[in-house]
């Protein structure tokens, strides 16, 4: 099936459960209805409602229809299941959002960025130190590593715009997976600079590594976040037990 087809139905849908279209435990439209709507098959309206259970938006129920269990939240929302950029993020939550590149440079990486990353020693890597802005407020800093190989020609101005923009639409790079790790941790001296922090002297860290489609790791990235600000949100399917 056509992917654009599927992806726009997908990210319709999701706007108007996120703009309160439907609303909290209503129903989707009928599948056929659906179908009638966006002129396309049964297979790939089920591919989409699909991608919105996957993504915690909606709950199939056999015989009753697609259930909205999506509730909106005061505070912005970023979500571990998925893989979304900072801008994407901002625009799902309805925000004003700036990114600023406080650092830039090229480097070879040693033992300890090795062993910090998951780079291989010698790696070529950009390192850029980026701060997010939500609303005017200086809230998120992120240390980002990117594969030379994988991300040519990266500048401060990609990265003031959106590095995975690039990545996609520039040099079709398919991002795949990203193994996540979230710790709280004391604030640091840059964290302290750089960072509205108010009466906090700690962090929610989010440290990921990400592929691409040949299963080469090309990013790592710490994520570092207001504690009070944010809430991170993933979606989770219990499944059998094995006897």
């Amino acid at each position: 099936m056509p992917k654009a087809k599927y992806d726009f139905i997908y990210k319709d849908l999701k706007n108007k459960i996120e703009a309160g279209e439907y609303g909290f435990q209503e129903l989707l439209p009928s599948e056929n209805h659906l179908i009638l709507t966006y002129g396309c098959s049964r297979n790939t309206i089920r591919r989409a409602v699909s991608a919105l259970v996957t993504d915690g938006y909606v709950q199939t129920m056999q015989g009753k229809g697609v259930r909205v269990i999506f509730e909106p939240t005061q505070q912005t929302s970023f979500t571990l299941g998925g893989i979304e950029s900072f801008k994407e993020s901002a625009l799902r939550n309805h925000q004003t959002y700036k990114t600023k590149v406080i650092y830039f440079a090229e480097l070879t990486a040693d033992e300890k960025i090795a062993k910090k990353t998951g780079f291989a020693v010698n790696s070529q890597l950009y390192y850029l130190q980026r701060l997010h802005y939500l609303d005017n407020r200086a809230l998120i800093l992120n240390h980002n590593y990117f594969l030379k190989d994988v991300v040519p020609f990266l500048t401060p101005e990609i990265g003031e715009n959106s590095i995975y923009e690039y990545l996609e639409n520039i040099l079709h790079v398919s991002i795949v997976t990203s193994k996540r790790i979230m710790t709280i941790e004391k604030m640091t001296q840059i964290d302290e600079k750089y960072l509205e922090l108010g009466d906090y002297n700690c962090l929610a860290v989010v440290s990921s590594q990400t592929y691409n489609s040949d299963g080469i790791m090309f990013e790592y990235t710490q994520s570092r976040h207001r504690p009070d600000y944010f809430r991170f949100q993933d979606n989770a399917t219990r499944r059998p037990a094995l006897h």
